[in-house]
């Protein structure tokens, strides 16, 4: 793996203590977007944002690392596939998810979103181009 060659990070939804973060960086081709805290209709933006820059940088493809993300609303959920909407347009890059966990898993399975995205077990198998398992 290569090592990382730049960090950027977002912060969103202040009010009683930080709720979600999401943080940038270049791993080789990928851009990585790790994402930490609760992603609802009040912290979307900086999401919004990261996924703006770095569709418009238009990396190889781009990781959503998904391993410190505790809640994900539909909010959340359209950014995302409006986000591989735009990418696809673009025809810069795929947008693919690492790292799940249960209650965001659940709404993309309720959702049928599991079929839109590539998703990975973990960021690892995702930075490795390892099939989805």
């Amino acid at each position: 793996m290569s090592p990382d060659t730049s960090d950027d990070s977002f912060d969103g939804g202040t009010a009683g203590g930080r709720r979600f973060a999401v943080a940038a960086r270049q791993v080789g081709g990928a851009a990585v977007l790790s994402l930490t805290g609760e992603l609802d209709h009040d912290t979307v933006e900086p999401l919004r944002t990261a996924l703006a820059e770095q569709i418009a940088a238009a990396p190889e493809r781009i990781v959503v690392d998904c391993a410190g993300l505790r809640f994900c609303d539909s909010t959340g959920l359209n950014a995302l596939l409006r986000a591989r909407a735009a990418a696809t347009r673009a025809e810069c890059c795929g947008i693919e998810l690492a790292a799940l966990q249960p209650p965001v898993a659940r709404m993309f399975e309720i959702t049928g979103a599991y079929a839109v995205f590539r998703i990975h077990a973990d960021l690892e198998q995702a930075l490795a181009g390892r099939p989805p398992e």
